[in-house]
């Protein structure tokens, strides 16, 4: 955590997140990633309780909503799912950085329909998944430019499974619309993210991707330069204990300290 966000954190921590009466018009936009949406929802809840500031959460592939912010999207916190497209932003001066920070860890698994006879796969130096998935599709995000694509592409690549995989890729817009397609059955294997597929019922997570297999997958986050003045108090609260319980109950490794 850099040091503007330690300061903002402790000296909310003081006041106990107690701000003053919120407008019934005073409110936040938060831009983040698909794969965010159970546990964000949650997070903002907690917030809106704590201080009665609205949080409205617009979640899609974070390629997306990156270029939106650019295009001149009316957002407050921008929470993407790599470090690239945080990047982007910073390049395209849609941020401000020294609210920047890491923030949230995940892992990408192989997932089957629940009802699949694929089971316990070995992910390693010559996994085949192209003869796994047989004449059937395999969901993941756009490996061009959907991070958990992204990160699929570049471990399959390390396993030296790309070449026979990749046209059997379904490439779909966001994390969720890759999980949906396996959950309906209409892929008979998928890559996404294991937070994403401990939310749906209608899969199983048949395989697990070694970390070292991938760059590291971290979830930035920082406010952007249309942001309001609530910004600040949001972002300690995202770094908040409270916060760290309800990412950490959806699986996701929490990078930052509380204190």
């Amino acid at each position: 955590m850099n040091r503007l966000v330690k300061i903002l954190f402790a000296l909310t921590i003081v006041c106990g997140f107690a701000s003053p009466p919120a407008s019934a018009e005073e409110s936040l936009t938060v831009f983040a990633a698909a794969s965010m949406k159970n546990a964000l929802d949650e997070v903002d809840a907690a917030y809106t309780a704590r201080t009665t500031i609205k949080v409205t959460a617009s979640y899609a592939a974070s390629s997306a909503l990156a270029k939106q912010i650019d295009q001149g999207a009316p957002a407050d916190i921008f929470l993407p799912a790599d470090i690239d497209w945080m990047d982007y932003a910073t390049k395209q001066k849609t941020i401000k950085t020294d609210t920047r920070t890491n923030l949230l860890g995940n892992s990408i698994v192989l997932v089957a329909p629940k009802d699949s006879s694929i089971d316990k796969v070995t992910i390693a130096s010559g996994f085949d998944l192209a003869k796994l998935a047989g004449n059937g599709r395999i969901a993941t995000g756009d490996v061009n430019s959907v991070p958990v694509g992204k990160y699929a592409k570049a471990a399959l690549q390390k396993r030296g499974a790309w070449d026979a995989a990749a046209p059997k890729l379904a490439m779909a817009e966001s994390v969720r619309a890759a999980l949906t397609l396996v959950a309906r059955g209409e892929a008979v294997l998928g890559i996404v993210y294991a937070t994403d597929a401990r939310v749906e019922p209608q899969v199983k997570i048949v395989g697990t991707f070694p970390a070292d297999s991938h760059p590291a997958i971290i979830y930035p986050v920082a406010a952007t330069n249309a942001a309001g003045p609530g910004a600040t108090d949001y972002l300690a609260f995202l770094h908040s204990q409270a916060a760290k319980t309800i990412f950490e109950k959806y699986g996701f490794t929490f990078l930052t300290n509380t204190s």
